[in-house]
């Protein structure tokens, strides 16, 4: 049996990422409402009216109509019509911001906060449609907007937003559709039902709110930004030198990649070749529960990676470790430069 290591109370950031990551999904419409809350950045006590909030809300549903034109599992969406008859020319502006506001906040704020059917403890908005005709911002999403990870959330959000529409988009059985890492382009991609590949989002864009900001590692700060030194390397936690003694190609696979700091990944004391420590093992069972937990379609991939139930996931990690430590025969584990984030 893995070891555990301690659990710690929920943040609000957690709360957030818990909503985007790990809420069950039958439209796009949530992801939509969540990029126009961190594009617009409303303060603490903001009233968000609709006819205000529409327009950036339709953007961002428009814009993913032209990629995917499925953005939910309903057989048709008067809504998601509008939207694209504005794609098409066939309507004007001014239709699509009055569509949204009659139809397109109809469920999305009710449900906005739920996950696994209730919701979390910290909201980021109060319903007020029925007394001001809008959204009033809460404390809450003031104190995202302070959290240095503030600046990563949208790219998150959008990661997820693709994985999601991906499997919708392809239209065959979810439990089909396989993502793979393309190591030289560092992008998740999978295959449509002609085996064409379908580029689906950056692995850093993918992983990092599984991983709540930090180096998987010493849970250094990393940040999605490639102009800034925290910009994480994407490591294999079992080491891909691996491969040439047999135990590749699943060495590859999502369950296997986790993202890094420099100093970690190859500065000096770093990782490089050696085997993680077995309480870096546990850290990495809890990760891919993470991914498994999120659905469409990684949790597909991670099963189909690694095991269909726990006790066959926690198998395949502690073979895969027997192995790989026999044979790289050192371990390495780097200091923790905060408390454990998961």
């Amino acid at each position: 049996m893995l070891p555990f290591e301690p659990s710690r109370k929920p943040t609000i950031e957690d709360n957030w990422r818990g909503i985007i990551l790990f809420g069950q999904n039958t439209q796009s419409y949530k992801f939509a409402l969540a990029q126009s809350l961190l594009e617009l950045n409303p303060e603490d006590g903001d009233l968000l009216r609709l006819e205000d909030l529409a327009p950036v809300y339709a953007k961002h549903l428009t814009e993913h109509l032209k990629n995917a034109d499925k953005q939910g599992v309903a057989g048709s969406s008067k809504f998601l019509d509008a939207c694209r008859s504005y794609n098409s020319d066939t309507s004007t502006y001014s239709d699509l911001v009055n569509a949204t506001v009659q139809m397109g906040f109809k469920n999305v704020i009710d449900a906005f906060h739920r996950v696994n059917r209730k919701d979390v403890p910290y909201r980021f908005f109060e319903d007020e449609r029925k007394t001001l005709g809008g959204i009033r911002i809460t404390e809450n999403f003031s104190k995202l907007e302070e959290s240095p990870q503030f600046q990563d959330l949208s790219n998150e959000a959008e990661a997820r937003w693709r994985l999601v529409e991906t499997a919708w988009e392809l239209r065959i059985s979810r439990a089909l559709v396989a993502v793979e890492h393309d190591p030289e382009m560092e992008l998740l991609f999978t295959f449509d039902g002609k085996r064409r590949r379908k580029n689906v989002t950056s692995t850093r864009d993918a992983l990092n709110g599984y991983q709540k900001g930090y180096c998987f590692y010493c849970f250094e700060e990393i940040h999605l930004d490639k102009q800034v030194e925290t910009f994480p390397d994407v490591d294999h936690f079992f080491p891909h030198t691996l491969k040439q003694y047999g135990l590749g190609p699943t060495i590859d696979g999502v369950w296997n990649l986790v993202l890094a700091c420099k100093d970690c990944n190859r500065g000096i004391g770093g990782k490089f070749g050696a085997v993680p420590t077995e309480r870096l093992l546990a850290r990495l069972y809890t990760r891919n529960e993470f991914l498994i937990g999120s659905n469409h379609p990684l949790k597909e991939t991670l099963m189909r990676q690694s095991g269909g139930n726990h006790t066959e996931r926690q198998s395949f990690l502690q073979d895969f470790y027997n192995k790989a430590w026999a044979i790289l025969i050192h371990q390495w584990e780097p200091p923790e430069k905060r408390e454990a984030q998961f």
